[in-house]
């Protein structure tokens, strides 16, 4: 009997040593993780990799009678006409365009792909998908930020024909030094924004602000297919378990149920789905009034010196293009994983698991029912809880929305963010764009990821690269 045990106990030290060196035997990895979005990812790893629809959208697409027009479509070309709305600007009113006009007065953009190109995510400047929300203390009639008196809940850096711009955002960075625990240096840059050649007024002296960089916008239908069940399983606000993770949930106005209903969209998961964020979108970032946002987006004097200016109608979007937009977004499909069974790349995820990485960008999750049959009880790898975690002080913006504090963000997804440099031509990273890189956006984690920040920095050399590498393969 104490033999055997012997042996067995030999046998187990022998095959619990291999397990944990990667030169004798490779560690495990799971072959479902190449499929990011379940059985509809894209394998495309060019520079439309964020531009494929999702698998399974055949059979015919009955059009909604808003009006007099009601006819049926492939869901194939019902996404192709979505493809279109995203893509097509918009221009003011007057133009011989009629169908798309209405921009403004006030904008940031003339169309989605504007501020999310190639379905991608924008850069940290002005002209490519860097906006400034604004409120001061106290909150509106539902909880949600209070605009700014003269400017609104956001800057436009633009505006139509013969109307001066709300004002421009001047940029600077200051570089912040560093050292790794094996001596090796490192920068990030932290910025300073100063609001210059504001033309309506000055702000409030409490102006609250919070740069927004426009993010990826695929995957997002199986994101709305999760389960609200799901999401609260992670909640965790009090901390009970000790770990130092503490998820919350944002509820947020849901303006057709006319109640709060749970956040999961926007970088602090104000919206409750995506018809809302889109709908906000056209308002907030173009000008244009939808039916769940008729009224034109002025605020202060610009009421009296614009509100009669003409219009593209009531509302300036139509309802049929909402639902075309919305099905566009449901049905972009995630990349997938790549060398997911390369050595470097499996090290790199075990280092992502032991730097606790994974209690907020959680690994796996499952997808309820959906009016899309391909996005229904996936099994999907988008490595986000979607819930707020206080990011620290140095990426607080100190901007209360809903019920995120300023230091709270939500969990972004990292599915397909290994591809933002071959799709969107750059690499910069978080909700202002601060970080040039993975290792610079990891290092300025704080608050409930400080601790896996400093575990970062006494990483090796090796070990550093390896955990890139596992982020470069998503």
């Amino acid at each position: 009997m104490i033999k055997n045990s012997i042996g067995w106990l030999a046998l187990l030290v022998l095959v619990c040593c291999k397990h944990n060196s990667p030169k004798d035997t490779p560690l495990p990895y799971n072959e479902a993780e190449k499929y990011s979005g379940g059985t509809s990812t894209t394998f495309d790893i060019g520079e439309q990799a964020f531009n494929h629809a999702v698998g399974g959208l055949g059979g015919i697409y009955k059009i909604k009678n808003y009006g007099s027009v009601s006819d049926t479509v492939t869901f194939a070309e019902y996404f192709k006409l979505g493809n279109s709305d995203f893509r097509m600007p918009w221009v003011s009113a007057g133009n011989t365009t009629t169908a798309r006009d209405g921009l403004g007065p006030f904008l940031n953009a003339t169309n989605c792909s504007a501020c999310h190109s190639d379905d991608g995510r924008g850069k940290p400047d002005l002209q490519n998908g860097l906006l400034f929300r604004l409120s001061i203390p106290g909150t509106d009639a539902h909880g949600g930020p209070k605009p700014e008196p003269n400017y609104g809940g956001q800057l436009s850096n633009f505006a139509v024909f013969g109307v001066p711009a709300e004002g421009d955002v001047s940029i600077l960075y200051e570089e912040i030094k560093g050292m790794f625990a094996d001596g090796e240096t490192y920068s990030l840059r932290k910025p300073k924004y100063e609001f210059v050649g504001m033309n309506y007024g000055a702000l409030s002296s409490e102006v609250l602000f919070s740069p927004r960089v426009g993010p990826q916008v695929y995957g997002l239908g199986l994101l709305e297919a999760i389960p609200e069940s799901e999401i609260l399983k992670y909640t965790d606000e009090f901390d009970t378990d000790k770990d130092s993770i503490s998820g919350k949930a944002n509820y947020v106005w849901d303006q057709a149920k006319q109640t709060n209903s749970l956040g999961r969209f926007g970088w602090k998961a104000n919206q409750p789905n995506l018809k809302q964020q889109i709908a906000g979108a056209f308002l907030g970032d173009m000008g244009l009034t939808t039916s769940l946002n008729p009224e034109e987006n002025l605020s202060g004097n610009q009421v009296s010196l614009y509100g009669n200016l003409p219009t593209g109608g009531k509302p300036e979007v139509s309802d049929s293009i909402i639902e075309e937009l919305l099905f566009y977004q449901r049905c972009l499909a995630v990349p997938g994983r790549r060398n997911i069974d390369k050595a470097e790349v499996i090290q790199g995820k075990q280092l992502f698991i032991s730097l606790n990485c994974n209690k907020c960008h959680v690994e796996k999750q499952m997808t309820g029912a959906s009016t899309i049959s391909a996005l229904a009880n996936q099994t999907i790898y988008p490595y986000t809880d979607l819930l707020l975690h206080d990011m620290g002080n140095e990426l607080a913006d100190q901007r209360p929305d809903f019920l995120a504090t300023g230091n709270e963000w939500r969990t972004p997804p990292l599915w397909g963010i290994g591809l933002i440099k071959t799709v969107n031509k750059h690499t910069f990273l978080l909700h202002d764009g601060r970080a040039r890189d993975f290792k610079e956006a990891i290092l300025w984690h704080g608050g409930e990821a400080e601790p896996s920040k400093n575990k970062f920095l006494k990483l090796s050399k090796t070990e550093r690269d390896q955990l890139i590498q596992f982020l470069e393969s998503m």
